[in-house]
């Protein structure tokens, strides 16, 4: 992975994968080898996920970054000012057209490190992440530890909550799941249910 950005020289890097597989770790460890190599970066989360932190970007681990919250992806073009490197965590909760400003950003000579799920709780793409995934120079998918069996896991596993699509949650909402330990929500959308740790306890009783 490059990590000096050459003058007038810019690329895209989508991190993606289910939840808790470390994409925003993954994000923040690169964005803190920018700050090392004196590079100019600035980080922006959607304004809608504040589960650890209204302003810093946080991972589940509790690693974090200052960033600057977020509506729209107007609002980051306007806010990198003369950044080498953006970081924008949690990409599938930016409101507007995500992939044009990227690509401009991209096109001015900026590195642009973005996170976020390749898929939703249905199993099915996110956007604007697999659009992103395919303007990147760099894609990199990451997996977490199935809750049920300990196997490798690609999905995301909604155990409570609504049937919207955006609902911005931790371990108490989601688990992460192998393909065959995921179960598809039912025809109205419903989360399958309470889930269950490979350990034998249950998804209420999890301490990750």
């Amino acid at each position: 992975m490059l990590n000096v950005v050459e003058r007038g020289r810019g690329w895209v890097e989508v991190i993606c994968g289910c939840m808790f597989s470390g994409k925003t770790e993954e994000l923040i460890r690169r964005l803190r080898r920018a700050r090392i190599a004196q590079q100019a970066a600035v980080v922006f989360k959607p304004s809608i996920d504040d589960r650890y932190d209204v302003e810093d970007v946080v991972s589940h681990s509790e690693q974090r970054i200052p960033s600057i919250p977020v509506k729209t992806a107007r609002d980051i073009q306007e806010k990198a000012g003369d950044a080498q490197v953006i970081g924008i965590d949690e990409a599938q909760f930016i409101e507007g057209d995500l992939l044009t400003i990227v690509r401009r950003l991209a096109d001015s000579g900026r590195r642009v490190i973005i996170a976020g799920l390749d898929t939703d709780y249905r199993g099915e793409p996110f956007e604007p992440i697999p659009q992103l995934m395919c303007e990147a120079e760099f894609v990199t998918k990451l997996t977490a530890v199935c809750h049920k069996c300990g196997a490798p896991a690609h999905r995301t596993q909604r155990i409570g909550g609504g049937s919207e699509r955006v609902l911005v949650g931790g371990q108490a909402l989601y688990e992460a799941r192998c393909r065959q330990c995921w179960e598809p929500p039912t025809k109205t959308g419903e989360p399958a249910g309470q889930g269950r740790l490979f350990n034998g306890t249950s998804g209420e009783d999890k301490k990750l």
